[in-house]
């Protein structure tokens, strides 16, 4: 047994911070969580003193691709490099790195991770996250049931598979069960002249059969007549932020009537537009922590003739997003705070505190933003019994903080000490890499 004691605990249940705390840990959980005077600890217990230091749980990402880097190489369907580097060389060195990219999270205090769509072979990385220690609580998706595939993603083993019918929906969905996945995810792209009606029934179709297994449904739609048509379908969890519109008092109240989680993924186009535009500017701990191989592909573009001129990339509108965020928080909708990491520019790990940023820019307090990356993320991956605060009985998934993460989000990244099911890792000693000169100011 190991006690943690004299931390200023943060729980993650929304309750006032608990000054001289102790948490008992015995294996993988939780045995006991109070105050001093109120948790005897047992004499054969190892005795962590964490005076000064704040705890609050473990950090969960609720929307990552391990298939993708985070470098520029990474989505050929977005800027395609592949006579600079064949996709297949991509894939290799991204299954090469797992291990150093599980070891990332950790060292970010991120505990969990949900894989949202990607390859067959992403079931083999939540196999070797359970048997690997420096490594996050992975959940996956499998293949992403796709209205669209972009011809440069093909593969022996696509990241996404393409339905035309229900009929195909059904099959497709039915073939991912069979590998036991802990959600299906639908790439919900509306195609044109096809009426949003018949593509929204190859979405049911999928949905119906995921939910007759007893298996939550995610879907990628970020325009908000595509959502709302997604969540009337029968969607769980909404992927991505909405951004091409304000959300309606219509859409706000269906979220709230089905318990459906909206998941933020604001950094992702920040990043796409920094490598893209060649003006990236990282955070410290992205930094630290980022992937020094993707991180050094971010200024490939200078030296590619063909790509000298930056691109003028506009993804969505970030007034329309960070509205439609805080509105949604307002009006008690379940918020799980996600990055989409890996594609280019969004760095495994780190990005996650600098969507905190944009979280908070948004209107968000940090303690809604510490809410939405453990008690929401836990709800996408369907583990709230387990996993989202510091509680007896949980699992030990928790981080002893430097600084007050309720003073400052940044806080976040003060992390002296990252616990995964009781083991305790120093976030130095496993992701400390080589820096980068570019920084955010």
């Amino acid at each position: 047994m190991t006690a943690f004691v004299g931390a200023t605990l943060v729980d993650g249940t929304g309750g006032a911070p608990r000054a001289d705390a102790v948490i008992l840990v015995e294996g993988e959980r939780i045995a006991a969580v109070g105050n001093r005077d109120e948790i005897p600890i047992p004499p054969e217990a190892r005795v962590i003193d964490a005076s000064g230091k704040w705890i609050v749980p473990g950090l969960i990402d609720a929307h990552i691709h391990f298939f993708q880097s985070g470098g520029l190489y990474t989505r050929p369907d977005v800027i395609d490099l592949r006579d600079v580097r064949p996709y297949a060389d991509e894939i290799a060195g991204i299954r090469q790195r797992i291990p150093d990219t599980l070891a990332r999270y950790v060292a970010s205090g991120v505990t969990s991770v949900v894989d949202v769509g990607g390859p067959f072979w992403t079931f083999e990385v939540r196999d070797l996250a359970e048997r690997t220690k420096p490594a996050p609580r992975v959940a996956v998706a499998g293949p992403l049931v796709a209205t669209y595939l972009p011809p440069e993603l093909k593969t022996d083993d696509p990241p996404l598979i393409k339905v035309d019918s229900p009929e195909e929906s059904r099959a497709t969905v039915r073939e991912v069960l069979a590998r036991k996945p802990d959600v299906i995810k639908i790439w919900f792209i509306p195609l044109p002249g096809q009426g949003l009606a018949s593509q929204t029934a190859v979405v049911r179709a999928a949905i119906e059969t995921s939910h007759a297994a007893g298996t939550r449904v995610v879907v990628h739609a970020t325009e908000l007549e595509v959502a709302r048509a997604a969540v009337q379908a029968g969607a769980d969890v909404l992927a991505h932020s909405v951004e091409d519109r304000r959300v309606d008092e219509a859409f706000i109240k269906l979220l709230k009537d089905r318990n459906v989680v909206y998941v933020t993924t604001l950094v992702v186009s920040e990043g796409y537009q920094e490598v893209l535009g060649r003006k990236v500017r990282l955070t410290d701990i992205e930094r630290r922590l980022g992937d020094p191989e993707a991180i050094e592909t971010f200024d490939d573009l200078a030296r590619l003739p063909i790509w000298k001129k930056p691109w003028a990339f506009q993804w969505f509108s970030r007034d329309i997003a960070f509205w439609n965020l805080k509105r949604l928080q307002e009006s008690g909708v379940t918020i799980a705070a996600g990055t989409d990491a890996g594609n280019i520019g969004t760095l495994h790990g780190p990005a996650l505190h600098r969507e905190f940023e944009l979280m908070a820019e948004a209107g968000l307090s940090p303690r809604e933003i510490l809410t939405a990356a453990t008690q929401g993320g836990a709800r996408v991956m369907g583990r709230s019994a387990e996993l989202g605060t510091v509680e007896k009985g949980k699992l030990a998934d928790f981080l002893l903080l430097d600084a007050d993460p309720l003073a400052d989000i940044t806080h976040l990244r003060r992390i002296f000490r990252a616990v995964k099911g009781g083991a305790i890792f120093d976030p130095q000693a496993l992701g400390e890499r080589r820096p980068s000169t570019q920084t955010r100011p």
